[in-house]
Formats: C-alpha cells, sequence, structure tokens
C-alpha cells in the first residue's frame, strides 16, 4: 500500500494560501470522497488502493499525523509520498525527491522528528520566494497572486499526475517524467 500525504493547514481561513498546495493536491486526486478521520488526519482510498491523507493538525505538527498513518496502515518510509510547497522553488515548478533534508520547511521538519528518518519521498510544488526573506510567515500564509494562481493551479494537476505515476510506477520514474523545468 502507498500513501499520499498533502500538507497544509486545517480551516477555511488557510484554504487559498501557498501553505496549503499539498492540500490541493490530494484534493484533486479524489474529489467528492467520504474522508474517514483519525485523531491526527483524515483519510480517503483511492480505487487503486492509494491513501490520501490530509493532517488535521497545523503544519508544523504534520508529524502526528503521518507517523499515525504509518502506524496503524504499517507502512514502509518509502510508501509515504509526503506532497509540499516550497519557497526555493519558482512557482509551479515540480521536484521530486528519494529523501533529504526539511530543508526549513517545519511540516518536513515534524516528520523527520516523528518518524526518526528522512528516508521517505516527497514532492515539492513551488510557491517562489517572497522578495524580502523576512516577509516568509506572510508569504506563505498569503493567496497567490492572479498572475501566480493559473500557473500553480496547472501545477497542481501536474503534481496530482505526478504523484500517480510515483504510487504506480516509482519515484525514479516520476523524478525523470515531473523534475523536467
Amino acid at each position: 500500500m502507498k500513501a499520499i500525504v498533502g500538507l497544509g493547514n486545517p480551516g477555511a481561513r488557510y484554504v487559498s494560501t501557498r501553505h496549503n498546495v499539498g492540500f490541493r493536491v490530494v484534493e484533486a486526486l479524489l474529489k467528492d470522497a467520504y474522508w474517514h478521520a483519525f485523531e491526527f488526519c483524515v483519510w480517503a482510498k483511492t480505487v487503486d488502493g492509494v491513501l490520501l491523507v490530509k493532517p488535521l493538525t497545523y503544519m508544523n505538527s504534520s508529524g502526528l499525523a503521518v507517523a499515525e498513518i504509518a502506524r496503524c496502515f504499517q507502512l514502509d518510509l518509502a510508501d509515504i509520498l509526503v506532497v509540499i510547497d516550497d519557497v526555493h522553488l519558482n512557482a509551479g515548478r515540480l521536484r521530486f525527491r528519494r529523501s533529504g533534508s526539511h530543508g526549513g520547511h517545519n511540516g518536513l521538519r515534524s516528520i523527520q522528528g516523528e518518524l526518526g528518518s528522512s528516508n521517505f519521498p516527497r514532492l515539492r510544488l513551488g510557491i517562489g520566494q517572497p522578495s524580502d526573506l523576512d516577509d516568509l510567515m506572510d508569504h506563505v500564509l498569503g493567496a497567490f497572486s492572479p498572475e501566480e494562481a493559473d500557473v500553480v493551479t496547472d501545477a497542481v494537476c501536474r503534481a496530482a499526475n505526478g504523484a500517480i505515476c510515483w504510487a504506480t510506477q516509482g519515484v525514479e520514474l516520476a523524478m525523470n517524467q515531473f523534475n523536467a523545468r
């Protein structure tokens, strides 16, 4: 079994923020689903048996949800794809990785802390960098500009396709097909 975990913040206030692109990818994969609730996350299963997961925790505590899913479904870390926003990539750019550091992303930091490892794949979706790094929190918790919105909507669709490619054909093929500029 594989799991695709889209990170974001729960609640109406955060729905259209840059930080919630992970949620958007998971939602694009399974619309109108019946979501099952655990303590720290909601999940649904696709017809192919892939778990789609949205943490109910805030971004900085995402590790609680990922650890809960890993434990309950007895998942290997290599079978959990974490989809996150990335300020180090231009808006709309995708980057799959087999594993790696948290790169300053607090959601990944939390997951690595709870799992005790960074050996899980991730899909980074670029949200662009603020002109002033002191405004990072406002940037990630802000909405996309009208110019960025179409680019990111397209990227969410590509990321959803990439996540399915990862689940069905592996990380290598996903990296080769979706990491291109």
